[in-house]
């Protein structure tokens, strides 16, 4: 490897680097954004307790039995061959002639709904029984415990795990260039077919996707620590918690 040709592949293209760069974490925020939104709405069917008898149950048993096979036919297919069907297959079946970004994004956004809603469903899980009792007890239903009660725990649970489907998928990006998305993979490609230096080119494609992949981990660990609070921190008593002696006597001091 001549570094002195990565030195000039930066100079020469440095601009297509940062737009393919920027058109890849747009495409990732996007649809990491909506497939976490898309996974919270089918994680938090997925827990509705289901009705002993009724209407209701049938259209929940329906409704569970088709997210069931969106989360199966999404999670066992590769991206790839997703995007290939829904831009190309759209364009042949039905006539659309979708935007490339748009389609992009709605390929990330309903591959990392299918992963999230798993996850959210395992967060909802993992949270105790007796929460949901508690909700109960005290007249909520099912929508109002989840939007009072347990969101605000599994959302926090759940973070570094939406922190790395982002992660993924600002590597899964380079996908989408089978629909000619110009993405950074796309931008190297090209780069590398016009100067035939391709060990250099994707060098520094893979120094750029490393840069993106590291920052973003150590943003979402900086939030990660703001959300568990300080190490000092110390939970306030409620009204039945005694005065120590130390306490009193510095009380008794401050009024004197």
């Amino acid at each position: 490897m001549s570094f002195q040709w990565v030195v000039r592949i930066i100079s020469e293209n440095g601009p297509m680097f940062i737009r393919g760069a920027g058109v890849t974490l747009y495409i990732s925020l996007i649809g990491t954004i909506l497939g976490s939104i898309i996974g919270l709405l089918v994680g938090v069917i997925r827990t509705i307790p289901m009705p002993e008898r009724g209407a209701k149950r049938h259209l929940l048993k329906v409704t569970n039995a088709v997210l069931s096979i969106y989360i199966e036919f999404f999670r066992g297919t590769p991206m790839i061959v997703q995007a290939m069907v829904i831009y190309y297959g759209s364009a042949l079946a039905f006539g659309l002639d979708l935007n490339r970004i748009v389609a992009a994004i709605f390929i990330v956004s309903i591959n990392t709904g299918a992963y999230m809603s798993e996850i959210v469903r395992g967060g909802i899980v993992s949270i105790d029984e007796g929460q949901f009792e508690a909700a109960q007890a005290i007249g909520m239903n099912h929508i109002q415990t989840m939007m009072n009660v347990v969101l605000p725990q599994v959302i926090r649970n759940i973070l570094p795990a939406t922190g790395n489907e982002f992660v993924i998928n600002i590597k899964d990006t380079s996908v989408l260039n089978v629909i000619s998305v110009s993405e950074l993979y796309f931008q190297t490609k090209s780069v590398a077919g016009n100067n035939f230096r391709y060990f250099e080119s994707f060098f520094v494609a893979c120094i750029i996707y490393f840069i993106m992949t590291f920052t973003v981990t150590r943003i979402l660990r900086y939030f990660e620590r703001k959300l568990d609070g300080p190490d000092d921190y110390i939970m306030i008593g409620n009204q039945m918690q005694v005065e120590t002696p130390e306490e009193m006597l510095r009380r008794t001091k401050t009024n004197s």
